[in-house]
């Protein structure tokens, strides 16, 4: 799409910035004195950028019409809501007026001071150049008013800002009455005068909203007004609703490219049409309305008109061009397409002040805190969604359409996500990233208000909860990590755990397996060399958990907005709307559903004893569905093997039994002090070792004294207490006739289970030696997998991703009895796997 510069061409004065208010200020007064800005004064320039409307057309044909003595309305009420076109009109009246040579006499209340002007003698000055026959401060009469028109035929009469003079003049004393009083005796004579002669017209301009009128006795003259004119006038109204987007281009563009134009327009309906935001049925009226209103699109000249144009102080038709005569000059060289409502830059403190001198100068600084500074929620909502939003600036655009649509004379506020989604709009965007963002907003906004989508003056819940999360301290946050660590630990733990130790002599030197928590990126090697002043003896008990220093902030801005929540929730002093209770409550369960993935992605780091003095484990994410610090420590390091549960046989025989004996208890206690060496929940599991593998003849068992070994049991249980003196040995050495066989092909055609079974041969012991196992080159699986059991299948893909160097997964995944909206499979399945660059294949419904 081409900028709407290039479309859409801006007169000189939008282009160089000679934007000051007067330029757009009709008045007429000014016109007739000589003293107008260019724009109003040349009549060649004021109709070039006049935009004829159907009424106006009209008026000023009915105005020949009568002028020439054809027919005819004799007098002409122009009446629309405040500047709505009345001055603009009687402008054009005087000049096709002074065009077709017709005297003309123009009245204006605003502009004169009734001490020292009266209406019928100005018309008279006017019209004759001096004041004989319409003199005094009471009103002349119909005959005088009709003598002095009559000689003056054809006489064009214009009055506006009537009853401004009417309201100004009531304070004026004429003997008993005032001169207000004698306006409106004026008005009514002076309509019945023009009636009765043929080519004379009065046109007079009076407002229809109460808001332009001053008091209770304005809103008399007001009527009184009303049903003098009422009598004899023509109510006309120069601009109607659908022809605002044609006056404003007219002025604010010298030229506009119709077919390049509708090319835009026409693209943005199909766009819209395709992401839902216009139905069928809304397709050719806005079509319509964008085509009258391009650059703008028509949410733009519907909020200024209907919402910003409904205050007391925006002046209809000044007040949008001066807005957006510099909205246009901001935006020249960007590379717009059309202007929207998110357009508007409310960094320019020009543009800014337009808005803002209608609402209050507090907003200032509400517009600053959320929308325009660098540290705006709205900026770092630019910021959080990506590259390839950024150059966009959705945060920025979204949060200043909501703005656009938050303020009415009248009371309205905000609008629909629909209504915002069409303000805020791109064809380079899916429709659906502005959800997001208005998502993201609400997060992070503070006075974007929690009853919907437009803003307050008023703090909102974000305010509310950062007020909270500043005065938390760092004791308590400190105080809820501890807690929640605790809180975590199952009720009957894998280890010994120990919270946050103050120092070595906090952690006993005895056998069992501990798990230190530490809140620390790394343990000291005090904790693992020593207890207290003494050396510690019992190394390899010791597992470490240690932070990830890289979610530190994250984890401490949670609890500090977790402590926040909660004591927003105690505090029963805090007024909060039904709304604002409900929403702490869903914020306060999130972040309760949330604890144990926040504390897990946080304490992250195992450290081990090895020979190397620590060895580092990342955890990694946090398993789906634990809830238990211990028990996934456990699990993770078990399917590692860096702990067990039992010691093989086999592996007691071939790396430990290299001697004809080895002393048992010797043995454990090197498991529990050599830092590296083999790390076992429980002597348990190595007294059941030693007593399979005499059971299976690996080994024999016995005692030592005196440097002698006693064999005392093989192929047969043995009672293992791990007392001293008790010795595994050589199975050769515990039998008295031993025949070897080798027997590696019957061997590796047996199960696993069968491996450590001895035959019996002829009454003779065979001692199964070299045997293997079979080993799979590779496999695959087929799995059906239940609801609550995939973290199980995610610890065995781990321990085949440490068997195998290539290791994959195919998923198929099938889902029914339910159901899920074609935007949601989109959006939230295919669109978050491809984001993570996932290959997805979707199946066939019926494969």
């Amino acid at each position: 799409m081409k900028a709407f510069a290039q479309v859409a061409i801006p007169h000189d004065d939008v282009v160089k910035g000679r934007l000051t208010m007067d330029v757009f200020a009709a008045d007429l007064w000014q016109v007739v004195n000589g003293r107008a800005p260019l724009d109003y004064q040349d009549p060649d320039i004021f109709f070039r950028k006049t935009y004829m409307t159907k009424n106006l057309r009209n008026i000023i044909e009915i105005a020949r019409d009568r002028l020439e003595g054809r027919s005819g309305d004799s007098v002409i009420q122009l009446q629309t809501p405040f500047g709505g076109g009345k001055t603009h009109a009687l402008i054009a009246l005087y000049h096709k007026a002074r065009e077709w040579k017709v005297k003309t006499a123009v009245f204006d209340g605003s502009a004169l001071d009734p001490e020292e002007v009266r209406p019928w003698e100005e018309i008279e000055r006017q019209l004759t150049g001096k004041v004989e026959v319409m003199k005094g401060s009471v009103s002349p009469g119909k005959d005088k008013i009709i003598k002095v028109l009559s000689e003056n035929s054809p006489v064009l009469i214009l009055m506006d800002e009537v009853l401004t003079y009417v309201t100004k003049a009531s304070g004026v004393k004429v003997g008993d009455s005032n001169l207000g009083a004698q306006t409106l005796a004026f008005i009514q004579e002076l309509t019945g005068a023009v009636a009765t002669i043929g080519n004379a017209l009065l046109v007079l301009a009076l407002p229809t909203s109460v808001l332009e009128h001053y008091d209770e006795s304005s809103e008399r003259a007001f009527q009184q007004l009303q049903k003098i004119t009422g009598r004899v006038e023509k109510i006309y109204a120069p601009v109607e609703d659908d022809e605002v987007g044609g006056v404003i281009r007219a002025r604010l563009f010298s030229n506009v490219n119709e077919r390049e134009a509708k090319a835009i327009v026409d693209e943005f309906i199909d766009y819209a049409k395709r992401e839902g935001l216009l139905s069928e049925e809304e397709v050719p009226i806005y079509r319509e309305k964008f085509l009258r209103c391009y650059p703008f699109k028509p949410e733009v000249v519907d909020t200024l008109y209907m919402r910003w144009g409904s205050f007391p102080s925006f002046q209809r038709s000044r007040g949008v061009l001066r807005l957006l005569s510099l909205v246009i000059h901001d935006l020249l060289d960007k590379n717009v397409p059309f202007i929207r409502l998110g357009d508007f830059n409310l960094s320019n403190d020009e543009i800014r002040r337009e808005l803002v001198k209608h609402i209050g100068s507090e907003w200032d600084s509400i517009i600053a805190q959320d929308i325009t500074s660098g540290d705006s929620g709205a900026k770092k909502v630019d910021d959080s969604l990506g590259s390839s939003y950024r150059p966009y600036n959705l945060g920025t655009v979204v949060s200043t359409a909501i703005f656009m649509l938050s303020f009415s004379g009248r009371g309205e506020r905000g609008a629909s996500i629909k209504e915002i989604k069409l303000s805020v709009a791109h064809p380079e965007l899916h429709s659906t990233v502005i959800d997001t963002v208005i998502t993201n907003l609400r997060e992070r906004l503070f006075y974007l208000s929690d009853e919907g989508l437009f803003f307050t003056n008023q703090p909102n819940l974000n305010k509310i909860i950062i007020t909270r999360e500043e005065s938390v301290s760092e004791e308590s946050i400190l105080e809820k990590e501890k807690e929640l660590l605790s809180k975590h630990i199952s009720k009957h733990p894998k280890f010994k755990v120990y919270v946050h130790p103050g120092n070595s002599s906090d952690i006993p030197d005895t056998p069992e397996l501990k798990l230190i928590i530490l809140n620390e990126s790394r343990p000291s090697e005090e904790f693992l060399v020593k207890h207290g002043e003494i050396p510690r003896i019992y190394r390899n008990t010791l597992i470490f958990l240690c932070t990830n220093e890289d979610e530190r902030d994250s984890f401490y801005l949670y609890l500090r907005k977790y402590l926040a929540l909660i004591s927003i929730r105690d505090d029963k002093g805090l007024r909060l709307t039904e709304g604002q209770r409900r929403e702490i409550m869903n914020k306060l369960k999130s972040h309760e559903q949330r604890e144990y993935e926040e504390l897990r992605k946080y304490y992250s780091k195992l450290y081990l004893p090895s020979k190397d003095n620590l060895k580092e484990i990342p955890m990694g994410i946090p398993t789906f569905g634990e809830s238990h610090l211990d028990d996934e420590i456990y699990k993770f390091l078990r399917e590692r093997e860096e702990i067990l549960e039992r010691l093989a046989p086999a592996v007691i025989k071939g790396r430990y039994l290299i001697n004809d004996y080895i002393e048992i208890k010797k043995l454990y206690d090197a498991f529990l002090k050599t830092p590296g060496e083999v790390r076992l929940v429980s002597k348990e599991g190595f007294i059941e070792g030693i007593k399979e593998g005499v059971k299976n003849g690996l080994f024999g068992f016995g005692y030592i004294s005196d440097g002698k070994v006693d064999c005392r049991w093989i192929n047969e249980t043995p009672t293992v207490n791990l007392d001293e003196g008790e010795v595994i040995i050589k199975p050769e050495l515990c039998t008295k006739e031993v025949i070897r066989e080798v027997v590696r092909e019957e061997v590796e055609t047996v199960p696993s289970k069968e491996l450590a079974k001895v035959a019996e041969v002829k009454g003779a012991e065979i001692e199964v030696v070299g045997y293997g196992e079979r080993y799979l080159p590779k496999l695959g699986l087929k799995i059906k997998v239940p609801m609550g059991k995939i973290s199980e299948v995610v610890r065995v893909i781990r321990y085949l991703g440490g068997k195998f160097n290539k290791c994959s997964i195919e998923i198929i995944l099938r889902a029914s009895d339910g159901k899920l909206s074609i935007r949601e499979y989109e959006d939230r399945v295919i669109e978050a796997l491809k984001q993570e660059e996932i290959e997805v294949e979707e199946l066939d419904e019926d494969s």
